[in-house]
């Protein structure tokens, strides 16, 4: 209670904490608004109750603080700004305009999130077209048809038309709630969104497991469980156990570095020497944060999409075979998706974090890595630490993804479960509660407060 009436005491940090709360819970309304035309109970009877579509599904919904599994107004959550975020820092790199507008500071900065803007409404509409073509087409599967309009008059170019628009205002709104909680509220606005969306899913995940017709599972108290995907004892503990370990491992990652002493020079003013100070230059191990496993889970599902229109438009053999790929995720997508996580984690460092840089401001202020001339050898000294240590926290990544794959396949729970207890959604939100935590602390800390993390 002290930590709480030290946050409260101070009017600036609780009304940055209550706009956020505020506009939190106006995303968790328009999470729920369903969009007109659609039939939501067939809609969850068809992709919502399981199956491979709708873990695909679900399993994108995780990253993007949407729900693609029913239709509603923020289905398609906060992902296409993210997406135009990722493309034009990708572009800053090798397009030499943009870098030049990166380092004009306020006004170039200005410049690329309108440009962000306009290119999340390009990515809003191609995206809200797929996902609405797909759940109006009139195809069946497994049985059970998609069409999930009514078919009595009905206008198909007026209801596509008019969904389109509304998951695209969906997504604009959630992006500019985004950039009001950075403005007003407390932490970072987009991860918040995509925290609240997945912290949401876990109490009914953990329903789904617990629970059977508002009873307890009965084979929750037997060892060895029933049927295929009942949930047994030891299974519980397990899932406890996974719990706690990747929360502790989240946490050590995220806060570990590696620290580089630095030596600054020794400058002598009349009798007095100043400099000659002992300090550590930190490296995080995880320095590209969960954005390597956001950017390539977003990726590995274009494949499914379109290997399914090919089989269904051709019906050729090859398209169906790597749609089933994808849509099963088997070895192969996890061999691939492993990859992916590498090859985004080592190019997103290298955007962010620039050992040229960061060895001329070190040469600037008249430090130096002891051992090592300032200027070129230390940037290459540089570069090759970062080299090593993001190979580590690219493991880390790899087999956080990887972890509720595992325990569906050989656990027999389920995608939805697996993916809360043990996994990327798991890394999201401790990772972001992190950061949340560290900007209450500095809030705390600067009006000489304890902070959240101190006795």
């Amino acid at each position: 209670m002290g930590k709480l009436s030290a946050i409260l005491a101070i009017p600036e940090l609780r009304n940055k904490i209550l706009i956020t709360l505020l506009f939190l819970a106006v995303y968790r309304v328009g999470y729920s608004i369903p969009l007109p035309f659609v039939d939501q109970s067939l809609m969850n009877r068809n992709v919502g109750q399981g199956g491979p579509l709708g873990d695909i599904l679900g399993y994108v919904s995780l990253f993007s603080g949407g729900d693609l599994s029913n239709a509603t107004l923020f289905g398609l959550g906060i992902m296409p700004y993210i997406s135009a975020s990722i493309i034009f820092q990708l572009l800053g790199a090798v397009y030499p305009p943009l870098e030049k507008l990166q380092k004009e500071g306020e006004s170039g900065r200005k410049k690329i999130n309108n440009y962000t803007r306009w290119a999340t409404v390009v990515i809003c509409f191609f995206q809200a077209f797929m996902y609405v073509q797909f759940i109006m087409q009139p195809s069946s599967r497994g049985g059970q048809g998609f069409a999930l309009t009514q078919p009595i008059d009905y206008n198909v170019g007026y209801y596509w038309i008019t969904m389109v628009l509304m998951m695209t205002t969906g997504t604009m709104f959630l992006m500019w709630m985004g950039e009001q909680i950075d403005e007003y509220g407390i932490g970072n606005g987009i991860s918040l969104i995509i925290m609240a969306g997945i912290v949401a899913r876990i109490p009914a995940a953990t329903a789904s497991l617990l629970f059977e017709n508002g009873k307890f599972k009965e084979s929750i108290f037997t060892l060895g469980g029933g049927s295929s995907q009942d949930i047994s004892f030891e299974k519980l503990v397990v899932l406890m156990l996974l719990f706690v370990m990747v929360v502790v491992a989240v946490i050590a990652i995220t806060k570990a570095q590696r620290r580089i002493p630095t030596q600054s020079a020794k400058h002598v003013r009349g009798r007095k020497v100043f400099g000659g100070t002992r300090q550590f230059l930190p490296l995080k191990v995880n320095q590209a944060g969960v954005m390597p496993v956001i950017f390539a889970s977003s990726l590995l599902i274009l494949p499914y999409f379109i290997f399914n229109f090919i089989s269904s438009a051709t019906e050729w053999s090859w398209a169906l075979a790597l749609k089933d790929v994808f849509e099963r995720q088997g070895w192969a997508y996890t061999v691939l998706f492993v990859v992916m996580i590498y090859i985004f984690c080592y190019f997103w460092t290298a955007i962010i974090f620039n050992p040229k840089d960061v060895a001329n401001n070190l040469k600037d202020f008249g430090s130096f890595i002891p051992g090592y001339r300032p200027g070129k050898r230390t940037s290459e000294y540089l570069e090759k630490v970062m080299m090593r240590i993001t190979y580590v926290g690219a493991a880390f990544l790899a087999i956080i993804a990887v972890i509720p794959t595992l325990i569906t396949s050989t656990m027999d729970v389920r995608q939805e479960v697996a993916s809360f207890y043990g996994g990327t959604g798991l890394l999201i939100v401790v990772s972001v509660a992190l950061d949340l935590v560290q900007k209450i602390n500095s809030h705390l800390v600067m009006r000489n407060y304890p902070g959240l993390t101190e006795d």
